[in-house]
Parts: C-alpha cells; sequence; structure tokens
C-alpha cells in the first residue's frame, strides 16, 4: 500500500473506531416535576456498560441548564457513570442575560430554601430511577450556584453518598442542619474568589465540624469565581474567569472523590 494510501486508511478506520466508542454514549431530555413545577433534565449513559452504574446528579450554574452542563454530563457518562443534570429553574425556563439570571438565582438562594431543595431532591429521585443507575451509589456536582444547590442537598439530609461544589457559594441560612448530612462533602473553591469571602469560607468549615460532617476543601491559587467554565473569558480582575489548571485539578480531584465514595479500583 502506496505511504498517502496508508494515511488515509488509518485515518479513516481511526474515524470509525472513535465514532463507534461515541456511538455507545446515549443521551436525552427527560421531563419530571416537582410538584406542579415541570422540569426538564438531560440524561446520559454508555449503554456499553453492564450491570447497574453510579449515578451523578450535575445542577447548573445561575444561567440555567444549557450546554456547559450537558458537556460535564457527557463527560461524566464516558467515565462509566450514569449522568443527570437537573433543571431547577423549570422547562424552558432561562434568563436571557446576567441580571436576569441574579433574579432567578435570588429566588431559590434566598433566606428560605425549602424550594431550592425540593428542586434539588425531585431531581436526586429523578437520577435514581433510571433502569441503568444504582440508586445506592449517587453523587452530585455542581457548578457556582449548582455548587451552594448540591450542598443544600446534602444538608437536607439526602440520601447519596457524596456531593461537590465546584465554586460555589457556602453560606446557608441553617448551618445547623450540617447534622443532617449522610455522605462526604468536597468543596473546590476558587483562592481570590471576590464572591466568596474569606470569612464565609471560615464559617463553611466551622459549620462542618460543628456537624460532624466528613468533609475537605481544595483552594485553587491564582483562580477566581467560574475557574471551570472557559466561557468564563480569562480576566480575572472581572471576579470570574477560566482556569486552565485549577479545572483541570478540581476535575481530577473530583475523580478520585469518586472513587472513594463509589469504593472504585480503576
Amino acid at each position: 500500500m502506496k505511504p498517502f494510501l496508508r494515511v488515509i486508511f488509518c485515518m479513516l478506520v481511526s474515524g470509525l473506531l472513535v465514532s463507534s466508542a461515541y456511538a455507545k454514549i446515549q443521551s436525552k431530555a427527560v421531563e419530571y416535576k416537582d410538584g406542579d413545577a415541570v422540569l426538564e433534565g438531560y440524561l446520559v449513559y454508555d449503554d456499553a456498560i453492564k450491570g447497574k452504574a453510579p449515578g451523578v446528579l450535575i445542577v447548573h450554574e445561575w444561567m440555567g441548564l444549557g450546554a456547559y452542563e450537558k458537556g460535564r454530563a457527557e463527560q461524566l457518562a464516558a467515565l462509566g457513570y450514569v449522568a443527570f443534570a437537573a433543571d431547577i429553574y423549570g422547562k424552558g425556563i432561562r434568563p436571557k442575560d446576567g441580571k436576569e439570571a441574579a433574579e432567578f438565582a435570588g429566588k431559590y438562594r434566598g433566606g428560605d430554601r425549602k424550594v431550592l431543595r425540593s428542586r434539588v431532591n425531585a431531581a436526586l429521585e429523578q437520577l435514581k430511577k433510571q433502569a441503568m443507575a444504582d440508586p445506592k451509589r449517587t453523587a452530585a456536582i455542581g457548578y457556582c450556584f449548582g455548587g451552594t444547590t448540591v450542598l443544600e442537598l446534602a444538608r437536607s439530609g439526602a440520601d447519596t453518598l457524596g456531593v461537590v461544589s465546584f465554586h460555589g457559594g457556602l453560606a446557608t441560612s441553617s448551618p445547623f442542619d450540617a447534622r443532617n448530612i449522610k455522605g462526604k462533602v468536597l468543596a473546590l473553591h476558587g483562592a481570590d474568589d471576590p464572591f466568596v469571602k474569606s470569612e464565609e469560607v471560615l464559617a463553611f468549615q466551622d459549620e462542618m465540624r460543628k456537624g460532624g460532617v466528613d468533609w475537605y476543601f481544595v483552594s485553587y491559587g491564582n483562580a477566581v469565581h467560574s475557574f471551570s467554565n472557559p466561557a468564563a473569558g480569562n480576566d480575572n480582575s472581572k471576579g470570574a474567569a477560566y482556569n486552565e489548571k485549577a479545572d483541570k485539578r478540581s476535575w481530577e480531584a473530583m475523580r478520585k472523590f469518586f472513587k472513594e465514595i463509589f469504593g472504585e479500583k480503576r
């Protein structure tokens, strides 16, 4: 075979292999409810996996469920998890800009977080209902607003093995509810995040200690808010910016956390 034909042949074979690999990843929109509220999440899994796999809930940033969270769900599915991206705001309800997003997030992040807890628990139950997911092995991760949300999920006493907050708000109106936390807690934080003050960090750590929680906290130097999202840009002076090192390190920290809580050896 001539060299250039061999190259083309190899490219075609590689393409087929990649296509075959990705063909195993299945995704679909899933409509569910929290009371009268209609919500629409995004389910992703690898149909080549035999038996039930651990389930991971993903909670979105303040702009609502979108491409970023769906991409993370697909990454998790590629790792062998059943991933379900939650919808806190409601089917088709999405902020049009940052101002509206602040209003939306504030509605759920306000003093009384009963509605927020109810919404995220409804998503967790939906994940557990999926035939391919192991309901006894679940975790939840969240970004920014979603980080706050998964911490509230834990404080609500949800039956899950662990939660991971990526650059999320750490404060709560019910710090004594840390006593309800059943699983482990991992908080991944930008050391220079201007939106989560040092006082908030210290209060969170004190809350975890007093609640007897199995927790740990990782702070990434030179990282601000939204450090895991490339769409945040790269200007730290704006308070929210992408940091490639913090992104990779935090994702790896999450993976190690999952191996620990799910008892994985891979």
